[in-house]
């Protein structure tokens, strides 16, 4: 069965600071702090709907600091996931937080009522970035954080963030790398989005921030993709989520709707390149996983157009021996 996420989002509650580029309120779509009742109509609208019965079903609190939101409150929501649980309804709970907000306290009360995974909002490792984007806390906190997760048996998932400001191409890179070495199962991966009335949006309109654009984004981003993948760790997401109010509300940066796709496009375009090095300019065909075909297409064909300037005549099929992200190439 396919996983399915039961998203909660808690905006701003338990941050004890503004860092530079939140604003969750436009980030996430949510206005106001759920309620318990609010977490029992989610998972009774999932086994209302049937889809119970074809995913699993997992409950996530997003958006703020799960753990350092007042503890009665935090409590009130996880108790109201509690009959699900043991129901099994839900295989878990997933949440995210700061990773100052992590002691072997709260990780046992977390441990009691379910909760399966952590996702640590790192965004940097770069001490000077995480300074500069008023993040309250350092990278050593993220190390101790993560080794406290896996202590306590609960999956440990990592989030960063790209192109914030004071950060450069290889401050992404080097945080990528450090983030690998604490062994996360999951990541998510968040190119940098000026939204109005945060300290980028001020930064920005006084010029003395330049976010990156898409093009430059996707550059990066491809690269961490390529280096998450390798070590086995899962982006399971690249991009800002998709809604109304961020495009309302946000005034730079790189946002865009399809942003993983335009990634993992890139992927396998530069895959292309590198096996048609050693072949004839002319006909050739590609050999893409069977859902690839569309990535290695590139979106309005832009993969094939580049590869047709260089000289190939490019059909791209399908082949259950492809692995994610390999490219074979045939001459025709």
């Amino acid at each position: 069965m396919k996983h399915a996420n039961l998203a909660v989002f808690v905006p701003h509650i338990g941050c004890p600071n503004r860092c530079s580029f939140c604003n969750q309120n436009s980030i996430s779509g949510a206005q106001n702090a759920p309620s318990p009742d609010d977490v029992k109509k989610i998972c009774d609208d999932f086994i209302s709907s049937g889809a119970s019965e074809r995913f699993v079903g997992e409950l996530a609190f997003f958006g703020g600091s799960f753990t350092a939101i007042p503890r009665e409150y935090m409590l009130s929501l996880l108790q109201a996931a509690q009959p699900y649980v043991k129901s099994k309804v839900i295989s878990g709970i997933r949440l995210s937080t700061r990773p100052d907000a992590i002691d072997e306290q709260v990780l046992e009360l977390l441990k009691d009522y379910g909760v399966t995974a952590i996702e640590l909002g790192a965004q940097s490792m770069d001490d000077e970035v995480l300074r500069l984007n008023r993040r309250g806390h350092t990278a050593q906190d993220v190390i101790n954080a993560a080794s406290l997760i896996h202590n306590s048996g609960i999956e440990l998932g990592v989030q960063m963030m790209v192109g914030l400001y004071g950060d450069t191409a290889q401050s992404c890179i080097e945080t990528a790398r450090q983030l690998i070495k604490l062994n996360p199962s999951t990541v998510r991966i968040y190119p940098t989005v000026v939204i109005k009335g945060t300290q980028l949006d001020m930064l920005y309109k006084k010029g003395e921030y330049s976010p990156l654009g898409v093009e430059e984004a996707v550059e990066i981003c491809t690269e961490l993709l390529g280096m998450f993948t390798k070590a086995g760790v899962r982006v399971i997401r690249l991009g800002l989520h998709a809604s109304q109010t961020l495009e309302n509300d946000m005034t730079a940066g790189a946002y865009h709707p399809a942003f993983r796709e335009l990634c993992e496009s890139r992927i396998y375009l530069k895959e292309a390149q590198k096996v048609l090095k050693d072949f004839k300019k002319g006909s050739v065909k590609l050999l893409v996983s069977e859902q690839a075909v569309s990535k290695m297409t590139g979106q309005k064909r832009c993969n094939i157009k580049t590869l047709e300037q260089q000289g190939y005549k490019v059909k791209v099929a399908p082949s259950s021996e492809m692995e994610l992200y390999k490219v074979r190439a045939e001459q025709e």
